[in-house]
Order: structure tokens, then C-alpha cells, then sequence
């Protein structure tokens, strides 16, 4: 259980700080607009998603094995 308690945080740290990037990078092409918003704005949409579910999912996750 040490070792989740351990993990999880830091897993869960690096999904909020990726989608943080993904966040910050759509934002930022938005603004510039062109060709790579053009490209890639619907796919870091997406991005930005499936990292918030995640960050969401490991914090559930955590939250239940450590209220055990």
C-alpha cells in the first residue's frame, strides 16, 4: 500500500501537467492561428480530454484504495 501511495500522486501529477501542456500548446496555436491550428486543434482537443479523464480516473482510483 506504501508503494500506491507513492505511485499514484505521481502519476497523477504528470497527467495534470499533461494536460496543462496539451492546454497551453492548443491555446497558444489558437491565438497564432495558420496551418497548424488548422491541423491539429481538433486532435488537441481530444488530447487535452483524454488526459483530463485520466488525471480524473487515477484520482478516483486513488481515493478509493486509500480510503480502505
Amino acid at each position: 500500500m506504501d508503494t500506491l501511495q507513492t505511485v499514484f500522486p505521481i502519476l497523477i501529477a504528470m497527467a495534470v501537467l499533461a494536460t496543462a501542456g496539451v492546454l497551453v500548446v492548443g491555446v497558444v496555436s489558437m491565438f497564432r492561428g495558420g496551418s497548424f491550428n488548422a491541423r491539429y486543434s481538433n486532435k488537441l482537443m481530444r488530447m487535452r480530454i483524454g488526459f483530463q479523464a485520466l488525471a480524473i480516473l487515477l484520482l478516483a482510483i486513488f481515493y478509493f484504495l486509500v480510503r480502505q
